[in-house]
């Protein structure tokens, strides 16, 4: 019989087969080949003294790190508009079979003399007593992909892809419950929490030139009332300011308890999550699945997906000055783990996937473990960890990491320690 070590190998042979067979040609997926790089330090402030206390940090530290991610990666964002407004469109006491109560809102905008509407679908526990705790994050597809629930609204917005029920960039019927397996929304109403989501098409279309019909095309002056042109922010910044108007519905809907609001985002989106929490600090728990490239990797390491390519494939994700570094990661004022310490002191979770090398797991795990020193200013524990755990093993305690089987996904493994997760840190 084979040794235990050959069996784990014969076993892992085909995974690792799949997983280079995906990889694309000239980029790093080998340690071996990161390059050589020094991370900026989250506790050495811009004039090189030192940062020692929790108050420095927030008095003066977080401000200096969020402005250099505002100017050289996400871009500045407008403020809460005053003309915002939240109407009901339906309600049913008994949906799931009596397990949850469900609404359908908008959130309505007026900007450059034209309405505009995010639309958002909450669950919230009938078992509820008082207010319940809130899980929100984006979808891919529609508010009616998460779920089968026939009295969920079909989207009407434009759609990025044409499969998942889609087609010609507009939902079908058979779109509904298309992205299921990513939210187990019974499982998350059985443990006491609300499930709210928006599709983040309703804020700007996922292209080049989706800010025409998105929110970029509304706003003229940031949250200073400086000018704010389209190229000044970004669409992740745009998403992550809708997220904020969403929590500004919570303060008014006595059903939710806007204190305990966990934040969840996958791939782009989780970028978007990371860059929301930073920005408003409303948001309890902040979670990251399979981020990479501009959201928890640190960009230094140039694994997988680079700087450059992201801005090559998506160029309306990030502000313009963010491409002036290209091949060029060194010269960058701020690096992706001082954008999880801005998070600080709340709980984070990172999340990679070991077959996900384009997100640069270990660059996810690593990115956490150098932002553990500002929640100890805090009092409170990273990730408590040195080296990124065996698979499936998650570590951590504000910080919360894992690396799991499979690929770039948001599994019932994952949501199970989100769950558990949340139950630590909100209940």
């Amino acid at each position: 019989m084979p040794s235990p070590r050959l069996a784990l190998l014969f076993a892992l042979l085909p995974m690792l087969m799949n997983t280079a067979d995906a990889r694309k040609k000239g980029f790093i997926y080998e340690e071996s080949e990161v390059p050589a790089y020094t991370l900026p330090d989250p506790l050495a402030a811009d004039d090189g003294s030192a940062v020692t206390t929790a108050s420095q940090w927030k008095e003066s530290r977080r401000a200096e790190i969020l402005n250099h991610f505002e100017q050289s990666v996400y871009g500045r964002r407008p403020g809460k508009p005053e003309a915002l407004e939240f109407t009901v469109t339906s309600e049913d006491e008994n949906a799931l079979g009596g397990l949850a109560r469900r609404k359908q809102l908008s959130v309505l905008f007026e900007g450059g003399g034209r309405p505009f509407a995010v639309h958002v679908l909450l669950y919230i526990p009938n078992s509820a007593n008082g207010p319940a705790p809130v899980f929100i994050g984006y979808n891919f597809n529609g508010n009616h992909s998460i779920h089968a629930d026939p009295g969920i609204d079909l989207s009407k917005s434009w759609m990025r892809k044409n499969d998942n029920g889609n087609a010609n960039h507009r939902a079908t019927e058979s779109a509904r419950g298309a992205g299921s397996s990513r939210w187990p929304v019974e499982t998350i109403l059985k443990r006491g929490y609300a499930v709210a989501t928006a599709y983040y098409g309703d804020v700007e279309p996922d292209h080049a030139n989706g800010w025409k019909d998105g929110i970029r095309s509304y706003y003229e002056t940031d949250a200073q009332g400086h000018a704010l042109k389209r190229e000044n922010w970004s669409a992740i910044t745009a998403w992550s300011w809708a997220l904020s108007r969403i929590v500004d519905y919570f303060e008014t809907d006595s059903d939710i308890d806007a204190e305990r609001v966990a934040l969840l985002g996958h791939s782009r989106l989780g970028k978007t999550s990371l860059w929301a929490g930073a920005t408003d600090e409303r948001f309890a728990i902040i979670i990251s699945n399979n981020s990479g490239c501009g959201g928890a990797a640190l960009s230094r390491r140039s694994f997988g997906e680079t700087v450059k390519q992201i801005n090559t494939s998506f160029p309306h994700w990030f502000n313009s000055s963010f491409k002036a570094f290209n091949g060029n990661e060194g010269a960058l004022p701020v690096d992706q783990h001082e954008l999880i310490a801005l998070l600080a002191p709340r709980p984070v979770y990172v999340a990679s996937a070991v077959e996900d090398e384009w997100a640069d797991p270990n660059g996810e795990f690593l990115s956490a473990k150098a932002a553990s020193p500002v929640y100890e200013l805090f009092g409170k524990k990273g990730v408590g960890v040195d080296m990124q755990p065996p698979i499936d093993s998650p570590v951590g305690d504000f910080i919360g990491y894992h690396v799991r089987s499979g690929g770039h996904a948001v599994t019932d493994f994952d949501w199970a320690q989100y769950l558990d997760f949340a139950d630590r840190h909100l209940k």
